[in-house]
């Protein structure tokens, strides 16, 4: 230990020590409340009590080569390390049974304890499902909510990428160490989450896929947000594995219903029987959600509610003339362009909104009708 300086010294400790082979979370918080200092568990292992007697062993020979190229990985900027007692450790991952020891950040790290929703689902979705994830996300980050995922193929990936269309944040929990990616397909998605959100792994570097990870890296995702939203998922998937891990965490869970024809449905229906709430549009999320706002620090829930608002009657002119063009007989958007003198993808835009208020339906042949949910007096 004498080639680290005294200001890495505990944190190369806390490093080797999340590399010793049997040691998870419960054991390395046994470890670490044992001793005044990481550095003591190295320096007298022999003295550690209750220390599976493997585990003893491999702390006389830690891989410090190992602990100086990742401090040098981390040296770069917006790359990050913190324990559960730094004062960035968001308090709502804090709460749950087995809170990672250690977690790796790159990206903006303060994110993490900002107002999150996790967006999970199918990595075979449907076009429908992948428009529906993206659409969503895209418009609740457009309202300053972080959108957190998995960076999985399918749902994952439009639901990070739909954020970021909003000009919004997204976090992305991953299975790997922060120096991989997976899939590798994603290494350009994840560059831009970095630079636009965080992306977040309890998993020492270098760490490659496994199967075993992932479902640790899903009690990230819920355990991060207030809520976890599942769009499409089979009875047996890792969604599902996520959204009971969010019940169990005291979190709201949320699905989308789809077609009894799609198999894709089939996890949402099982989870809206068992107590999700049941969502058409993304004002059911945000009331439900506004009820938990004192999970979060007020002078942030008054920020995110004030940013928030999805009421019509705060739009512009421009979204309440087209709105008065649309009838409760369906109308075509060629001729919602025509009528309005607004551009084509404008009006799509604007459409998309007012769908996802749940105040205009879609119909097939790119027509457009009221709900009969007006705007706000």
């Amino acid at each position: 230990m004498h080639r680290f300086s005294a200001s890495q010294l505990s944190l190369a400790c806390q490093l080797a020590l999340q590399r010793i082979p049997g040691v998870g979370p419960a054991t390395f918080s046994k470890l670490v409340g044992q001793v005044n200092s990481p550095a003591d568990i190295f320096r007298e292992p022999r003295l550690l009590k209750g220390i599976d007697p493997k585990i003893v062993s491999l702390l006389q020979t830690p891989d410090w080569d190992q602990v100086e190229q990742d401090l040098q990985w981390l040296s770069a900027d917006n790359r990050h390390v913190i324990d559960q007692q730094h004062p960035l450790y968001p308090e709502l991952l804090q709460q749950i049974s087995d809170p990672p020891a250690l977690l790796f950040v790159q990206g903006d790290i303060h994110l993490l304890s900002k107002w999150q929703l996790a967006v999970v689902g199918s990595r075979n979705p449907s076009a429908s499902g992948r428009d529906t994830a993206f659409d969503f996300a895209r418009y609740l980050a457009q309202g300053d909510i972080v959108i957190t995922s998995g960076l999985a193929t399918g749902i994952d990936a439009a639901a990070h990428k739909g954020a970021l269309a909003g000009a919004g944040k997204t976090i992305a929990v991953i299975g790997t160490g922060l120096d991989r990616v997976y899939p590798a397909a994603h290494r350009d998605l994840a560059h831009h989450i970095a630079e636009n959100g965080a992306i977040v792994s309890e998993f020492p570097l270098g760490t490659s896929p496994k199967a075993e990870n992932f479902p640790r890296r899903n009690r990230i995702i819920s355990g991060l947000s207030l809520g976890t939203l599942v769009v499409e998922a089979a009875v047996k998937s890792g969604s599902l594995i996520t959204a009971r891990m969010a019940m169990e965490q005291g979190r709201e869970v949320f699905a989308i219903p789809g077609s009894i024809h799609n198999p894709l449905s089939r996890g949402c229906h099982q989870l809206i029987r068992e107590g999700a709430k049941l969502v058409e549009t993304a004002n059911d999320i945000i009331e439900e959600l506004g009820a938990m706002a004192g999970v979060v620090p007020q002078s942030e829930a008054q920020t995110v509610f004030s940013q928030t608002d999805f009421n019509t009657k705060e739009l512009d002119n421009d979204y309440q003339q087209l709105f008065e063009f649309l009838g409760y007989d369906p109308i075509h958007i060629d001729m919602l362009i025509d009528k309005s003198g607004l551009t084509a993808d404008a009006v799509s835009s604007m459409l998309l909104l007012l769908e996802l208020q749940g105040q205009v339906a879609t119909l097939p042949g790119g027509r457009y009708v009221r709900t009969g949910i007006g705007p706000g007096p």
